[in-house]
């Protein structure tokens, strides 16, 4: 995968790899292993790392920091982690799926996670976590929230229009950013910031609701 070189990361295991991205449909078919012991052994790997960086930064008590770590092992954060590695365009899957789907895509990155653990070790995986998923954790982004769909229902009910307008894009391809401003009728409400247009699309919204509570 050069989606994980961009990240320092070389797999020289293939089969490893291999395994990690072999859907349970792709490997009764073929007679091979699925991603599934990966997926068991990269969710607690993800679950250490995640549990380590937050106690070390987050000086809340124990329910807070519980809170925090679901937000960022959470189905909806795993999708949208596996977007940073096209992780959908590397899924084996048999013949009678069509496209894996958000639930088998978050899976299989913790699978990935499981892999990478086996053949480079712990400290390979912090370097990846800090990597992709501590920006988002730093720049407090809340996927068990849809701002967007809030946003939307708000303005609803008073007939308004919501859009959204890409005001800068910039970083290098490996880290790449984008500022997006939210306008309600025309009047801007809201200005994010974020790793792709959906999560600057998201901020957007949140900060058009702040201003509008």
């Amino acid at each position: 995968m050069k989606e994980l070189e961009k990240f320092g990361i070389n797999m020289e295991n293939s089969k490893l790899l291999d395994t990690a991205l072999t859907h349970t449909s792709y490997a009764n078919e073929h007679g091979v292993e699925s991603y599934e012991r990966l997926e068991f052994l990269g969710d607690a790997v993800l679950e250490l790392v995640s549990s380590d960086y937050i106690y070390k930064t987050d000086k809340h008590a124990e329910g807070a920091m519980s809170r925090k770590r679901s937000l960022y092992v959470c189905e909806n954060a795993l999708y949208e982690y596996s977007k940073e590695i096209n992780l959908k365009d590397y899924i084996k899957v048999g013949n009678g799926v069509k496209e894996p789907n958000k639930t088998v895509i978050a899976d299989v990155f913790e699978a990935i996670i499981g892999a990478i653990y086996l053949e480079k070790g712990l400290s390979t995986v912090e370097y990846f976590f800090k990597t992709l998923i501590v920006p988002y954790i730093e720049s407090d982004v809340d996927f068990l929230m849809d701002y967007k769909s809030t946003l939307q229902e708000l303005v609803q009910t008073e007939k308004k229009s919501v859009e959204y307008a890409l005001v800068k894009e910039g970083g290098p391809a490996h880290k790449k950013y984008f500022i997006v401003k939210v306008m309600i009728d025309g009047i801007v409400y809201g200005e994010g910031t974020g790793k792709s247009k959906k999560e600057a699309e998201q901020h957007a919204a949140k900060e058009a609701i702040k201003k509008r509570a």
